[in-house]
């Protein structure tokens, strides 16, 4: 899995490669987010896929490093990308992990153990991987259902999109 081993050189950016969807293959706006330490290094990156230009998000993908604080969740409480998609649609209702599921499914040759999460708002679809890089991967997309064809979109984005300009 050579997409998912850790860069040498050191970027401007997050230390890790980000699996996530190229920004050419959505049709919508896409943001970005780093979750820096207080040392400087970047602890995640998430992304946002904003629907069609601005009418709301669609998707968010997180890429956080082994010792991320923003994988530090309570049994039952949301991942930190759920709580960004709900801050970007001015949710503030209360939503707890009700159960989890893991699925096989393959992303090219590669077997992954996906933990479907179920939550207490249906229309949230949420999955979360671990890379063999430590770097757990979490998808959570509003009123879509998240299918395996999603997995093949995955793919490493260029360091370049995170070096500040």
């Amino acid at each position: 899995m050579s997409f998912l081993r850790r860069r040498s050189a050191t970027p401007a950016g997050p230390d890790f490669d980000v699996l996530a969807m190229d920004p050419g293959d959505w049709p919508g706006n896409l943001g970005a987010g780093l979750l820096p330490a207080p040392d400087g290094s970047c602890q995640g990156v998430f992304l946002r896929y904003d629907l069609f230009g601005g009418r709301g998000p669609a998707m968010i993908i997180g890429n956080l490093p082994t010792g991320s604080p923003a994988r530090e969740v309570p049994e039952g409480e949301i991942p930190f990308e759920v709580a960004q998609l709900l801050l970007a649609l001015e949710n503030d209702e209360e939503i707890t992990v009700v159960g989890t599921e893991d699925v096989p499914v393959m992303q090219g040759d590669n077997l992954l153990i996906v933990r479907r999460l179920k939550l207490s708002e249906g229309r949230i679809s949420c999955v979360q991987f671990d890379r063999s890089d430590g770097v757990l991967v979490t998808i959570a997309a509003w009123d879509r259902p998240i299918t395996d064809d999603l997995y093949a979109l995955l793919k490493p984005l260029p360091a370049e999109l995170f070096q500040q300009g």
